[in-house]
């Protein structure tokens, strides 16, 4: 068994977890394969579901992490879009929190060392990285930086404090909404924080998968859907306060959100965008079921469309390729039951990728020059919509061209030149 259904709210230890959304049953969406090991191929159930209590949304069929994340294929730094947001990222927390001649960082989920490295150039004093992706976490090769491959929980917390010290500021980026034992991980944060230490998180943001209808951030990776008012009863629990909130526009929408002790010194700096986000939060109903119900029903309206597009073209004898072999690309493709007589095959610009083949669907995963062979396809679908303007600016010959890209959230449309 490697899947097992949640008995309470992971967040509340409620029991009050109610599914509004059935997915059906999906091959892991980070499960890239070779065509000998099809038959291997597991797929499971995914829901997902709202607490009454906390107002957290969650998936309810967890995967054990092992799973997911012991042999991973996503590797940050080939997105230039991403280098660009973690650059950035290293500067502002340096200048706002750390004295670099001191300071101590740790990251959880720290992936290729996107941001550690340029941690590493702003001369931060001790930096650690943490992640249980041994193939990822392999490739950060930098004496400045020390690397823990494992998940980062309460016994790894005590190694760090024996070793370095406790730390001024922990970070999880994209992170924090794939742990299965989140109360477990807070412990551990908590634990390895100074007194006023910063825990500082990125995420996507529940507020845009809802107003955008992002179904393909849904994944079993993705367990948590963050809400400024699920992390703050979260923290709650733990003596912790949110006293920062800020909108990226990172992953189609994502919120940073700084967490400190409640008796550090930032407790008491409460901004005033923590506030006005309390506030339209409630106004749009984010702890209120009816409101994800609606959301699944939107959902629904817009796979239609999408199928609709591609359903005429096809009758046209188009061919249709897709771009960004990602996990939400693979949730999308699962989801509206996208086959071979539908796409041809998928285009991603990873070359950890080349060869492979999409969980669930089978398409095998190609480099973009085939973009520029003597048969291109009439119409690609970028999955990676999230970043368009990166890959229409490598693809601007392929759109000159006469070819086409199909978008297809936040709504249907197809772009040319």
């Amino acid at each position: 068994m490697n899947s097992r259904k949640a008995k309470n709210c992971a967040f509340c230890d409620s029991c009050k977890v109610i599914p509004f959304m059935d997915f059906g049953k999906m091959a892991l969406a980070g499960g890239f394969l070779k065509k000998e090991d099809f038959h291997k191929e597991t797929k499971f159930n995914m829901r997902m579901g709202f607490c009454e209590q906390c107002f957290a949304v969650q998936i309810i069929d967890k995967i054990f992490p092992d799973l997911l994340f012991k042999d991973y294929f996503y590797f940050s730094s080939t997105i230039k879009t991403l280098q660009n947001h973690f650059n950035e990222y290293a500067k502002e927390i340096t200048s706002r929190f750390l004295n670099s001649e001191n300071a101590s960082v740790l990251e959880i989920g720290c992936n290729d060392g996107i941001l550690l490295k340029p941690l590493a150039e702003n001369n931060i004093k001790t930096i650690i990285g943490v992640d249980p992706a041994s193939n990822v976490i392999s490739t950060i090769n930098d004496n400045r930086i020390k690397t823990i491959c494992n998940y980062f929980n309460e016994d790894v917390a005590k190694n760090v404090i024996e070793n370095y010290g406790k730390i001024d500021l922990v970070t999880a980026n994209n992170a924090y909404a794939h742990i299965d034992d989140i109360q477990g991980t807070t412990r551990a944060i908590k634990k390895v924080l100074t007194d006023d230490g910063v825990f500082v998180f990125e995420v996507h943001y529940l507020g845009n998968i809802i107003d955008g209808l992002q179904y393909d951030m849904v994944y079993h990776e993705h367990i948590y859907y963050y809400s400024l008012l699920s992390a703050i009863n979260h923290f709650k629990k733990y003596d912790m306060t949110v006293f920062d909130i800020e909108p990226k526009k990172i992953h189609g929408g994502s919120y940073r959100f700084y967490v400190c002790n409640n008796h550090g010194k930032h407790a008491n700096q409460i901004s005033k965008n923590v506030n006005e986000l309390i506030k339209i939060e409630k106004e749009k109903g984010y702890n209120i079921l009816d409101t994800y119900k609606n959301f699944s029903n939107n959902v629904h309206k817009i796979k239609n469309e999408l199928m609709d597009l591609i359903i005429n073209l096809k009758s046209k004898g188009k061919r249709i390729a897709g771009y960004g072999a990602s996990g939400r690309a693979n949730t999308m493709i699962q989801f509206c039951e996208l086959t071979k007589d539908h796409i041809d095959y998928m285009i991603d610009d990873s070359p950890s990728k080349l060869g492979y083949f999409t969980p669930g669907s089978h398409f095998e995963i190609k480099s973009n020059s085939i973009l520029y062979d003597d048969n291109p396809p009439d119409y690609v679908i970028i999955f990676a919509w999230t970043f368009f303007d990166e890959i229409r600016s490598k693809n601007l010959n392929y759109l000159k061209s006469g070819g086409k890209f199909i978008v297809p959230l936040p709504s249907v449309s197809i772009q040319s030149i």
